[in-house]
């Protein structure tokens, strides 16, 4: 509505009708509701903005990006964060970069491992850092949200808006978590939670520029397990996928955090070793063999698998239809000579 501008300086009650005791109440209880009014719509405003903002944000981490933008004007602040407290993953927001950004973000991540969120009081300081903190309670999740800043504190008002912030944040948080989860279980086997197939269509293309921008190598190991079928007819799927786990989890313990692991489907593994030479791939492959001989599987833990692995180094102009033919084709070599036996194709370049 066009605004109706009220005030007591520029309405003079003095001059009021005796007859009418009620009018100078009457005239007050209209200036509470047209200040009301007016607040109620200052906020409808900013409310308005904030969601327009998350709207057009595509993830959780981006969400929080605008959520920072928005909160700015109100309230100067160093860093927005917020952790799933089910998968212990953090996502942020922060406007410093270099060794001020990594200060305030390990001074974020401590305080929350700390267990901070105080229902009767969000506030706190940590040394030369105010904040205040809250606990959300979301369908199936649960999560914390902080907001933090350096050398002043927050002030009540800071803190009020804040609180009515975060109401308002829970609907779209939670729509956010939901659909990061499906997209990580697009992106993962079901049963070994291995990345799939997708994730490796993803990023080998990028791995590949890399390595062929900077002449650093780049090898594939191609994965197949030994007396697999025998195991899944004689034992049962039951154990077989139990084994398909143990295996998996095993390579995950072998393998660098660098590395991309594949499950390809079945028994079937890929490993993409970004910057190593030969003889660090074949190290690989032989901790890898000697990983999964020492599980034992089965009813009485009587039954030994095996693995065996072709591998096949990549070059600048080598098409990636071609890469994965030569590591298969060394796979096969591989399961050809004997079991527990590793391949390296050595065509040349």
């Amino acid at each position: 509505m066009n605004a109706i501008v009220a005030t007591r300086q520029n309405i003079d009650l003095s001059g009021l009708t005796p007859g009418f005791p009620d009018s100078e109440n009457h005239v007050r209880s209209l200036l509470v509701q047209l200040d009301h009014y007016r607040r109620q719509s200052a906020w409808l405003v900013m409310v308005n903005k904030l969601q327009a903002r998350l709207a057009g944000a595509a993830d959780l981490s981006g969400m929080l990006e605008a959520f920072s933008v928005w909160l700015m004007p109100q309230i100067e602040h160093d860093l927005v964060v917020f952790r799933n407290t089910a998968k212990t993953r953090k996502h942020i927001a922060c406007s410093h970069h270099g060794s001020v950004r990594r200060q305030i973000i390990q001074a974020a991540f401590r305080l929350l491992d700390e267990g901070l969120a105080n229902v009767d009081d969000p506030c706190f300081r940590d040394g030369e850092y105010y904040g205040c903190c809250w606990r959300l309670d979301l369908a199936n999740d649960s999560g914390q949200i902080m907001v933090m800043r350096r050398k002043q504190v927050i002030d009540p008002d800071g803190v009020t808006l804040l609180a009515r912030t975060i109401n308002i944040l829970s609907e779209p948080l939670q729509r956010a978590l939901e659909y990061e989860n499906i997209f990580e279980q697009s992106r993962h086997d079901a049963l070994t939670g291995l990345a799939n197939r997708r994730v490796f269509d993803e990023r080998i293309g990028c791995l590949m520029a890399s390595a062929d921008r900077y002449q650093r190598p780049l090898t594939i190991i191609s994965m197949d397990l030994n007396r697999f079928k025998q195991l899944n007819d004689t034992q049962g799927h039951a154990e077989g996928d139990r084994a398909l786990c143990r295996v998996a989890a095993a390579l995950v313990a072998t393998v660098r955090t660098t590395d991309l692991l594949i499950r390809m489907g079945g028994d079937e593994f890929i490993l993409v070793l970004p910057d190593s030479g030969t003889q660090s791939v074949k190290k690989m492959a032989q901790r890898i063999c000697q990983t999964v001989a020492a599980l034992s599987f089965g009813e009485n833990d009587s039954e030994r698998l095996g693995i065996s692995l072709g591998i096949a180094p990549w070059w600048p102009g080598l098409a990636l239809e071609e890469w994965l033919q030569r590591a298969d084709e060394a796979l096969y070599r591989a399961k050809s000579t004997g079991r527990d036996w590793v391949y390296l194709d050595q065509s040349d370049q």
